[in-house]
């Protein structure tokens, strides 16, 4: 058989990956299933060992939210007048100012003023930190999506959470450390240039079942383990012959962890073994019609990060109301509103909200004016001025920081913009934003490029 000369780089890369598979071989032998894997390392001590990421694609509206501003109520249908007030981006947008329809109450010892779409959450607003001047480049879907995820409005950039497993790796080598869960769209969990391991893992896409191909195909274990020894020296037979390495270790790795997660994942996504009063909180069950499905999903988050998962995302789809928002921002409200405060305070019952940190963000807001029909108006993007909320490790809770103008428009104190955000993000999980750099194409890339600074305000 002749065999290409290896140049130096290939060899190294190949003889990492041997050790990869001679790993995997000795797993499949004693069928001990090894130690977890072990992690890169924190720069600095971390406050936070791991993120629930609550992500409202569309658009959640701060002025109908979070961000009480009576001042709309006041000159609800005048003329909108704001120095530097940006085009309409859909050309339907009114001068007309649009009151909130939803009435504030105050919560907490804080005193925060939260709108009637969230109730249970505004029960909890003592442990959440707000950030009320977040600010982004782009009204656009796509790009802003991206910007949020990835800190780039070019697509394809790796998201926050392979982000962050690549600085930090897995504390359970039997499940995934980066799931994703409620959105198949691919900003949400690639891996970009960063190796394929990284990548988020859809859960959930099949409501039936929690991943899919995971059912074993053979009737017996010892008939699937010869397969997988078969493979594996027809792998390892291909590792040596090709210069696509890292793409083959990382299908190596996804085999082994498929392997292991035949028997994590039903375990780990088993709500049988929760309590009555349990699933009530996260208002699981057929008497929640209401809840049912996000709630599952944020009860099986509490239990993957029991079991060591790094970051999971959990997307609430449907926020983009231009027409209706009244309706609409309500019928979503009621399906998230109960089963988030309910991780919340599972999370703080448990201990875990001491070294977890909960982000809840859209990627943008929407506009204090008007868009659509007068009997059922909605708002336009809004990406210059909106609110994110945190809470968890390494937070000051119950503080609410920067303010936009009376209009809910622009920044006046305290602007945060997404790269700042990803700075105090990876700060509280222990990385130093600057320094977690990873080398494609010639150059070195990093989550917040060359930005970025840390909310120091925020922080405990």
């Amino acid at each position: 058989m002749n065999i290409a000369p290896l140049s130096r780089r290939m060899l190294l890369q190949s003889s990492a990956s041997g050790f990869g598979w001679l790993a995997l071989q000795s797993l499949l032998a004693d069928r001990s299933f090894g130690s977890p894997l072990q992690a890169v390392g924190p720069h600095i001590t971390p406050k936070a060992k791991r993120v629930v990421w609550f992500f409202l694609d569309g658009g959640l509206s701060h002025l109908d939210s979070f961000d009480h501003k009576p001042r709309l109520t006041q000159d609800h249908g005048k003329p909108l007048q704001v120095a530097g007030k940006k085009e309409d981006i859909t050309g339907r947008t009114t001068s007309a100012i649009l009151g909130s329809p939803f009435p504030f109450q105050r919560y907490g010892e804080c005193g925060k003023m939260v709108s009637d779409l969230f109730p249970q959450i505004g029960s909890c607003v003592d442990d959440l930190t707000f950030l009320h001047a977040m600010h982004g480049p782009s009204p656009d879907h796509e790009s802003a999506i991206g910007m949020l995820h990835g800190g780039s409005l070019m697509q394809g950039f790796p998201s926050v959470g392979s982000w962050t497993h690549y600085g930090l790796g897995s504390e359970n080598q039997n499940l995934p450390g980066f799931v994703v869960m409620g959105s198949r769209k691919r900003m949400c969990r690639t891996s970009g240039f960063l190796p394929p391991i990284h990548q988020g893992s859809p859960f959930f896409q099949d409501p039936a079942r929690p991943l899919d191909d995971l059912v074993m195909a053979e009737k017996l274990k010892s008939l699937q383990h010869n397969k997988m020894q078969a493979v594996g020296q027809l792998d390892r037979v291909f590792l040596q012959s090709s210069a696509q390495n890292q793409i083959i270790e990382a299908a190596i790795a996804n085999h082994e962890k498929a392997y292991f997660m035949q028997d994590a994942v039903p375990e780990a996504t088993d709500l049988t073994k929760e309590t009555a009063a349990t699933l009530a909180l996260y208002g699981v069950g057929a008497e929640h019609k209401d809840t049912d499905k996000f709630g599952s999903q944020c009860l099986v988050a509490r239990r993957l990060l029991e079991r060591g998962v790094r970051f999971i995302e959990i997307v609430s789809n449907g926020w983009d109301s231009h027409n209706d928002i009244q309706n609409a921002h309500a019928k979503l409200a009621i399906s998230i509103d109960r089963p988030i405060a309910g991780l919340l305070k599972d999370l703080k019952s448990r201990g875990l909200l001491e070294d977890t940190l909960v982000v809840f963000a859209s990627e943008f807001g929407r506009t204090p004016n008007t868009e659509g029909a007068d009997n059922k108006p909605g708002r336009d993007h809004h990406p210059w001025g909106y609110t994110i909320w945190m809470a968890g490790a390494g937070l000051r809770p119950g503080m609410s920081h920067g303010m936009l103008d009376e209009f809910g428009y622009f920044p006046v104190e305290g602007a945060v913009d997404i790269h700042d955000l990803h700075a105090t993000v990876l700060h509280l999980l222990g990385i130093d934003h600057a320094r977690l750099t990873y080398r494609y194409s010639g150059r070195d890339f990093r989550l917040t490029d060359v930005h970025g600074n840390l909310v120091k305000e925020i922080l405990a």
